[in-house]
């Protein structure tokens, strides 16, 4: 416990660390013609909170579809299940997932309470991990979908980088619609024997088996996985959204990238964020987004700062969130005692 705590507390430092190294490098950015666009220079300007407020709205949003997403995909396999529980649990998973290193935190303490509240615990853990797969496909397909659309009307004029974006997301997309269609032909038994030959795999051999059957089994949910990928894309949109206005509390609008460029820079931002090993990838995500502004011909101070505003969001809506968690907890515990029994005669009538 005292390891895991001082792991902690070093990974905190680390990304606070990393995120004041950031703000210190680039306080001061002075161009050509002497005028100063560094994060200090942008903090000095009037503070436009109508463009946070949202943002907030937005991330607010997407964060509800997401509830939805999940709870499509739980009924999906016929478990008993309701909205209120599905937000609930996603309240605390993002609560987690906004304050803890990495951003699966949240996903493993709603995989053990669902699994703990359902008979099928396999199918019901087998739900968290396809509801973070879905989600990242999402937030693929929408990039691509939109660079594809942007670039075939002639709307995309700003920068080669945003090309490359837009074929890199689109070979992904290609590349698993043929692998869900492939799935299709693939017999029981084969799909169980690749299981127990990842397995053997070291260390990470039970997860990747784990997240092997979950696709597998939601392989004949096609409809469901459908419908789930929609919502998908919509609360990434969200994101999307509430990104661009967050920028806009620091930095005027046409000091921005477009709209448009933002549908495709930010799921990258988002996408290298998720991926460093720091509470929110804090620190690190700042980096990104201020370098994917500077390589479009922007503000590195904007990129950062959009970003930072989107945090302090997020955190509202994590500690906001926890809260009503703490108080749905009782009285969800007692709705679900009074239909307990209800529940049970479901499941053994499936």
């Amino acid at each position: 416990m005292k390891k895991r705590i001082v792991i902690l507390v070093l990974k905190y430092g680390l990304g606070l660390g990393l995120l004041a190294w950031v703000v210190w490098k680039y306080w001061v950015i002075t161009t050509p013609d002497g005028e100063d666009v560094g994060i200090g220079a942008a903090l000095e300007k009037p503070i436009h909170f109508l463009p946070f407020l949202v943002a907030g709205l937005f991330c607010l949003t997407s964060l509800l579809l997401t509830f939805l997403r999940w709870f499509i995909l739980v009924r999906a396999q016929d478990l008993p299940f309701t909205v209120p529980n599905a937000v609930r649990l996603g309240l605390i998973g993002y609560y987690l997932n906004t304050f803890l290193p990495g951003a699966v935190g949240g996903d493993i303490i709603k995989a053990a309470f669902i699994a703990r509240e359902q008979r099928r615990r396999t199918v019901a853990v087998a739900t968290v991990l396809l509801d973070r797969v879905v989600g990242l496909c999402g937030l693929v397909w929408l990039c691509a979908t939109m660079g594809i659309l942007f670039w075939l009307s002639g709307a995309l004029t700003e920068h080669r980088a945003l090309e490359i974006i837009i074929v890199g997301a689109s070979v992904i997309m290609a590349s698993s619609l043929v692998f869900w269609f492939l799935l299709g032909f693939l017999p029981h038994r084969r799909a169980e024997i690749f299981a127990a030959r990842l397995l053997r795999i070291p260390k990470v051999g039970h997860s990747l088996a784990e997240f092997w059957r979950a696709v597998w089994l939601y392989r004949w949910r096609g409809r469901a996985i459908a419908v789930c990928l929609g919502v998908s894309m919509i609360s990434h949109s969200g994101l999307v959204m509430a990104f661009y206005f967050a920028a806009q509390t620091f930095t005027p609008a046409e000091n921005l990238p477009s709209l448009i460029t933002h549908f495709l820079i930010v799921p990258v931002g988002m996408t290298i964020r998720a991926g460093v090993p720091l509470p929110g990838g804090i620190g690190g995500g700042e980096y990104a987004f201020g370098l994917l502004y500077r390589t479009l011909g922007y503000s590195f101070a904007a990129g950062v700062l959009g970003l930072l505003a989107q945090r302090v969001v997020e955190w509202s809506l994590g500690l906001v969130g926890y809260l009503v968690f703490l108080r749905m907890k009782p009285a969800l515990r007692q709705a679900e005692a009074e239909t307990a029994p209800e529940l049970a005669a479901a499941d053994v009538g499936q």
